[in-house]
């Protein structure tokens, strides 16, 4: 077995959101082949002390506390002209430990998850994987924002834009979660070996069968994501309150679940009549095998979304926007909503519907099972790595 060094922005472990959940199967799978060995950041205390079964994937292990705060990292990015995101992921002691594994170790390639961590890179095959076209989500949010936020997010879209085609032209590849996202990367002006690897699901974890949850009588409406994070804020925000008081007219018992770690004041506030915010649980597929449907109103999404696959993998009933749906081949299996009203009319109906929705699990099986994704990436790398 050869030796790679996998860089990251968030320790791989626990797989318990999207970008982690990626990382995760993505390391989890390079370990059959190659000794990984893991650099990356802690975002909390038990990062430090990964349980035995995750270190066992591992030839060794580099955790390094992130430090330096978004103001001041801001501060350095306006000064040097830099993405914010550069500064705010330099820390010397990544360096440190980075330049440790190659000395220590004859590195055949180098796995770099996010764009933060490409100024980690060093001589070896690299490959890239950028995971969504984050410049383009800065691009997106900036008309929405008040100034100076627009500002700041309009420099960050150009600043990062400009640094994720620097990159891909200087890596060996770089991935993307889809399609979708690899020919928003090519019209944007991106070059070189683009490719999409899609995210897939762990069927067996999520299994209906092996999660036996009574459901209530009262109709369950579930959404499932990092409460912290801007769109999934804006999407529980507008299903709260403009979508659900259209379905609670048809179905006054219905009930909204907010399920997720680190809900902000503005979500907390959404708390009330027809709505549980839950904050962290302890496991999401309770509140999933509880759920009458899944629902994912995001006006603002990228690459595939996890939630989507879970719930599918469920067997639940979905309805979901037409940004949340894009990167999934759902064939079908899933209701694609465009306004408010459009939105209420396909819960209403599904929360009349049957209760399960055997044709997504299905497809999830047949189309999204994670070896299969992950395959054509042990060819890259051989490649790259030649």
């Amino acid at each position: 077995m050869r030796d790679l060094l996998f860089l990251a922005h968030r320790v791989p472990f626990p797989p318990d959101r999207g970008d982690k959940i990626r990382s995760y199967h993505v390391l989890r799978h390079l370990a059959r082949e190659w000794r990984v060995h893991l650099c990356a950041f802690a975002e909390s205390e038990a990062d430090f002390d990964p349980p035995p079964a995750f270190r066992a994937l591992l030839a060794s292990c580099h955790i390094v506390r992130r430090t330096r705060s978004m103001p001041v990292a801001a501060i350095q990015a306006l000064a040097k002209g830099k993405p914010i995101s550069l500064p705010a992921f330099a820390h010397p002691d990544m360096a440190r430990a980075a330049a440790r594994v190659r000395a220590d170790h004859r590195v055949a390639a180098t796995y770099i998850f996010s764009g933060q961590m490409a100024q980690y890179r060093g001589p070896e095959p690299t490959i890239m994987d950028m995971v969504d076209v984050d410049s383009a989500k800065f691009a997106a949010m900036a008309p929405k924002a008040r100034w100076p936020m627009r500002a700041m997010l309009t420099r960050e879209a150009k600043r990062l834009g400009d640094y994720e085609r620097r990159i891909a032209d200087e890596v060996d590849a770089t991935l993307f979660v889809s399609e979708a996202e690899a020919a928003l990367f090519r019209a944007g002006g991106g070059q070189g070996r683009i490719v999409a690897i899609e995210n897939g699901i762990d069927a067996a974890t999520y299994d209906p069968d092996a999660i036996r949850e009574a459901r209530s009588g009262e109709p369950l409406i579930v959404f499932t994501g990092q409460m912290d994070y801007r769109p999934n804020i804006d999407a529980v925000t507008r299903f709260a309150t403009r979508i659900l008081p259209l379905v609670r007219a048809a179905c006054p018992s219905a009930r909204f679940a907010i399920v997720g770690r680190a809900p902000t004041p503005a979500v907390r506030r959404l708390a009330g009549e027809g709505v549980i915010v839950t904050g962290e649980v302890p496991d999401t597929r309770l509140w999933l095998a509880r759920a009458h449907v899944c629902v994912a109103p995001l006006d603002l999404a990228r690459g595939i979304q996890n939630k989507l696959l879970e719930a599918m993998a469920m067997a639940r009933p979905v309805v979901a926007s037409t940004a949340a749906a894009e990167g999934i081949d759902h064939g079908g299996t899933i209701a694609v909503a465009e306004g408010d009203r459009d939105f209420a009319d396909r819960v209403i109906a599904a929360l009349n519907g049957p209760a399960n929705n055997g044709a997504a699990r299905a497809r999830v099986l047949a189309r999204y099972d994670w070896a299969a994704r992950l395959a054509p990436l042990d060819l890259l790398l051989k490649d790259v790595a030649a």
